[in-house]
């Protein structure tokens, strides 16, 4: 199969989203989303809540998706900021529960408030107004029923911008398949290898397995990751791998992988950026209780060297604090 190219011309590029709303297929994909809320199975846990009458059980989200906050983002990878920053939603609440999470204000606490459809369609015109290089959807995985009904609003009022789906990869298959020639940029973070890290700092003993089959999902969707002139991305999946002390990640692991399922383009961000937050302390998690060390963060780049990868960002990225 020839490589895809990395590279393309911003004056001809359409978003995906285009095309199925000038088919009229967004507009069905809207009403298969809703529907499926009535019994929710929108994302691994599978929880069966009827979301439609704002029960809730682990995202602890309804009917309408919990905005913390949008804005023009300066300090996410340089090929989603350019010159104009990355048009960033928080969404509140998470399918996860990390225990070292950084913003767990938002995706513990679920500090925010409900936004209904014409009120998540407008943060999204006026991040465009703002010249934003695209709408950065963040923690998306349990509202992907309410930014569909959200979109065609924002379509229709003339969104032309890229869609990032910014996730943890905690992702159902469904979700993904009411996302499938809608989202231009994957974004997934793939976080852990094994089952009993991703049990014991995520709750979620199903991460790996989940993950690893919704990031080759993604990847058929939309390919290896191509910029524009200017190096700013128009398509395709970007992954990120947050490094963690004492290799509980298991990084080699994932870097291997990655270079088998996806291929060796695929772009990866090695963040360097964990320290101990959320529940993290010497009582409860001692030996996630500190920042990686410089041969730490060696030991991963080398992963992703001896991997056959080609296409590595560790510069690393600001997490904005709440």
């Amino acid at each position: 199969m020839p490589e895809r190219p990395t590279a393309a011309n911003r004056t001809n590029f359409q978003p995906a989203y285009l095309e199925l709303w000038q088919s009229g297929e967004l507009a069905r994909r809207v009403k298969h989303g809703l529907e499926k809320l009535a019994d929710c199975v929108l994302c691994p846990r599978n929880c069966h809540v009827n979301r439609l009458e704002n029960k809730t059980k682990v995202c602890r989200t309804g009917r309408y998706a919990i905005v913390s906050s949008h804005f023009a983002h300066f300090g996410e990878e340089q090929c989603l900021r350019g010159n104009r920053g990355s048009g960033t939603i928080f969404f509140s609440w998470c399918n996860l529960r990390c225990v070292f999470c950084q913003n767990h204000k938002i995706s513990w606490l679920g500090g925010g408030r409900p936004a209904e459809p014409e009120e998540l369609a407008g943060m999204m015109l006026r991040l465009q107004e703002q010249g934003c290089h695209n709408i950065n959807l963040v923690t998306p995985e349990h509202v992907v029923a309410q930014i569909l009904e959200a979109l065609l609003l924002a379509v229709e009022r003339g969104l032309r911008l890229p869609l990032v789906y910014n996730t943890s990869a905690y992702d159902s298959l469904d979700s993904l398949a009411l996302m499938d020639g809608i989202v231009d940029i994957y974004m997934p973070d793939f976080k852990f290898w094994g089952s009993e890290s991703a049990r014991r700092y995520a709750k979620a003993p199903d991460y790996p397995e989940t993950a690893r089959r919704a990031i080759k999902e993604m990847h058929r969707q939309v390919g290896p990751l191509v910029v524009d002139e200017q190096g700013v991305a128009l398509r395709g999946v970007l992954l990120r791998h947050l490094i963690m002390p004492g290799g509980v990640a298991g990084t080699p692991d994932i870097m291997n992988w990655i270079r088998g399922e996806l291929g060796p383009e695929t772009y990866v961000n090695l963040m360097a950026q964990y320290r101990p937050a959320c529940r993290v302390t010497e009582k409860q998690y001692p030996e996630i209780n500190r920042c990686i060390s410089p041969s730490e963060l060696e030991q991963a780049v080398d992963a992703f060297c001896s991997a056959g990868l080609s296409r590595l960002d560790h510069e690393p990225a600001f997490v904005h604090l709440f």
